[in-house]
């Protein structure tokens, strides 16, 4: 699971998951507990959700996504089976991965042309103080964008939580 997940780490050193985090998911009732003291594909296909998801949404959050697809797929015997279903999901990434492109080197030409020397409030910044403003510009976009589609995800959450009270209300 590390080598699958060293791709996605900030720093070498940094460790994508340790037994500790998957003993809390587990605890937490996050990760379904394992089967005779192992975990099989579908603990690891989770694991990878909370992975993905974890940068961007709380615990508790990631728990009201993924208990739906516990509780439903999580049996190698199931219909559709969590492999299909991580499969579909991921499937997009390809096709998304062009049109995250284009946009990041939207914002990127955005933010170069900040702070112009044309503009009299920046025309005596040196070269270097510019680059750094311009850095600034470019994160700053990044973090709005990123900061919209977070908060969009925790509305779409809060919905799945909802959603799934009333389907408990009405099973009692």
């Amino acid at each position: 699971m590390e080598e699958h997940l060293a791709s996605m780490k900030r720093h070498p050193e940094d460790k994508a998951l340790t037994k500790t985090m998957i003993n809390n998911y587990a605890k937490n009732k996050i990760l379904p507990p394992p089967v005779g003291k192992r975990y099989n594909k579908n603990h690891m296909l989770i694991l990878l959700l909370i992975y993905y998801y974890k940068s961007m949404l709380s615990l508790s959050d990631i728990r009201t996504v993924v208990d739906p697809l516990a509780e439903n797929y999580f049996s190698l015997h199931s219909k559709p089976r969590l492999t299909d279903i991580y499969e579909e999901i991921f499937s997009f990434a390809n096709g998304e991965m062009q049109s995250l492109v284009e946009d990041l080197e939207k914002k990127f030409q955005t933010a170069n042309s900040s702070f112009s020397e044309q503009d009299p409030a920046f025309a005596n910044l040196e070269e270097s103080e510019r680059e750094q403003l311009q850095s600034f510009s470019f994160l700053s976009l990044l973090a709005f964008d990123v900061y919209l589609k977070k908060q969009l995800m925790e509305k779409i959450v809060d919905r799945m939580e909802e959603s799934q009270k009333k389907r408990k209300r009405k099973k009692k």
